[in-house]
């Protein structure tokens, strides 16, 4: 893209209050931003109203500096992380956006852009989940990765953080990273590191100009490409007003599948996966779930090839003949200390003793408000 394109996609992109039709219809009147803005005002006139034709013919103050950033970034690109922009007329960018009602004019990408083109499932959910919600992010993220399907999310805290290292450790660094930001800028911060492997493995992608910061408004925007990017959203956990559940509907607007992992009843964290259940979304139990509901079944040879996660469900009878009476004593809900010792007949002090132990090999953790939680199946 040289120079001048790259103007005038950027001075379409920062142009305010320009609405994604209007944009459209300027697109399909004249075939290109150049034309666009070369265009007389009664040309414009066709297509816009008044307010919005002298709104094109006014340059943005920040347009310069903004051509400048871009390419900067651009050439500062490498071999391990190759860096594009995606306009909504370049052959590489993802059909599947197209069927939303506002597609990003731009997209700016740093990493693998053939992964656009693959199978995908979103992983979605609570930025503060539990330890199991946390572990079972990674398990079916990574056990997707290994099955040669793509994990798109939003590299926010808790699953989506926990989806995309699955993912990278499933081998194939099967990941999209859909950010609210410029992709000069990583947010949170907790996740620079994170960011940097995804863009060597595999790809990190945003509609938002470089230099742009994280607000409250660029994470719903972000959600509906996480959305349109995917065949199915999963919902690991989530409450009942939790942003992931608004990926949830915008899937199911697109005509993508929903599913949803089950948890506790007593858990806050999973009244919103029961919630899009009971509305009609799949439950799954396993990732070969996932797969199978998506026609995407493993042949007998492939399945042996995938990670125990893949085949053995989150939970089931058997795990629970374990041979530890606090364990067997705890199921599988948060569950207090003092619980614990009316279950289990222990005294405080051999009971807090044996739970540190657990704790330190990994069996179980500790959560907010002096509870306890088995993790995964122990």
């Amino acid at each position: 893209m040289d120079h001048d394109e790259l103007a005038g996609w950027l001075r379409l992109l920062l142009t305010p209050r320009l609405g994604p039709a209007a944009c459209r219809a300027l697109l399909a009147t004249f075939g290109s931003p150049q034309a666009i803005f070369h265009a007389t005002p009664s040309a414009l006139s066709a297509c816009l109203k008044p307010a919005d034709v002298a709104r094109v013919r006014l340059e943005p103050p920040a347009l310069s500096d903004a051509v400048l950033r871009t390419q900067d970034w651009l050439a500062a690109a490498d071999e391990v992380a190759p860096r594009a922009v995606l306009t909504l007329g370049d052959a590489a960018y993802p059909a599947d956006l197209l069927a939303l009602a506002d597609p990003p004019l731009l997209l700016f990408a740093q990493g693998d852009v053939a992964l656009l083109r693959g199978r995908a499932v979103a992983m979605v959910g609570s930025r503060s989940p539990t330890a199991q919600g946390r572990d079972n992010a990674h398990a079916f993220a990574r056990a997707l990765s290994e099955a040669g399907v793509t994990v798109v999310s939003g590299l926010a805290q808790g699953v989506d953080g926990a989806a995309h290292e699955g993912a990278l450790e499933g081998g194939t660094g099967r990941t999209i990273a859909v950010v609210g930001t410029g992709l000069d800028r990583v947010y949170p911060k907790e996740h620079l590191e994170l960011a940097h492997r995804i863009a060597q493995s595999g790809l990190l992608l945003s509609e938002f100009p470089l230099g742009t910061p994280p607000r409250p408004g660029h994470f719903p925007k972000r959600n509906r490409l996480v959305a349109a990017l995917s065949r199915a959203t999963l919902v690991v956990e989530a409450a009942l007003q939790s942003g992931s559940l608004i990926t949830a509907r915008l899937a199911g607007e697109l005509g993508r599948e929903v599913l949803a992992i089950p948890g506790s009843i007593h858990s806050p964290q999973s009244r919103g996966c029961h919630a899009l259940i009971k509305q009609g979304a799949k439950l799954v139990e396993t990732a070969q779930d996932v797969l199978e509901e998506l026609n995407w079944g493993l042949s007998t040879a492939a399945r042996k090839d995938m990670p125990d996660e893949a085949e053995s469900p989150l939970w089931s009878d058997e795990a629970d003949c374990s041979s530890d009476p606090v364990l067997r004593a705890m199921g599988y809900d948060p569950v207090s200390q003092e619980a614990l010792s009316a279950r289990t007949g222990m005294g405080p002090a051999d009971l807090g003793a044996r739970l540190l132990e657990l704790e330190l090999q990994g069996q179980v953790a500790r959560l907010p408000g002096a509870l306890y939680q088995r993790i995964g199946l122990t």
